[in-house]
């Protein structure tokens, strides 16, 4: 089996009228990039009483996709699910603008 370069792939990573399918470009600096701030500012917003906010852009930059841990005692005593729908409710508006989300929950422990 041949190894796999960019040159080959081509073809395949091309769409409609020859124009590529991949528009992130992995990022390797360690800033946070406009959405991972303007997600963790709401998050703050949201949730006040959070001891941890961590929000990390998974899509290579491009804001397509999020994976957020987020530690608050406004999960106590609510079920994984709750909690989940608490984040999503909280970022109601940011969520349009992407394709997927990784939601990472907890309660801090005294």
């Amino acid at each position: 089996m041949a190894a796999w370069s960019p040159a080959a792939a081509a073809p395949v990573l091309r769409g409609i009228r020859g124009l590529p399918l991949i528009h992130c470009v992995h990022r390797t600096f360690a800033s946070q990039t406009e959405g991972e701030l303007k997600v963790t500012q709401v998050l703050k917003e949201k949730f006040p009483r959070a001891t941890a906010i961590q929000v990390t852009d998974i899509s290579g930059g491009c804001g397509a996709m999020y994976e957020i841990k987020i530690e608050s005692d406004d999960f106590k005593e609510k079920r994984t699910v709750q909690q989940h729908q608490m984040v999503n409710q909280a970022l109601k508006e940011e969520i349009k603008g992407m394709h997927g989300l990784r939601i990472f929950t907890s309660v801090p422990k005294h």
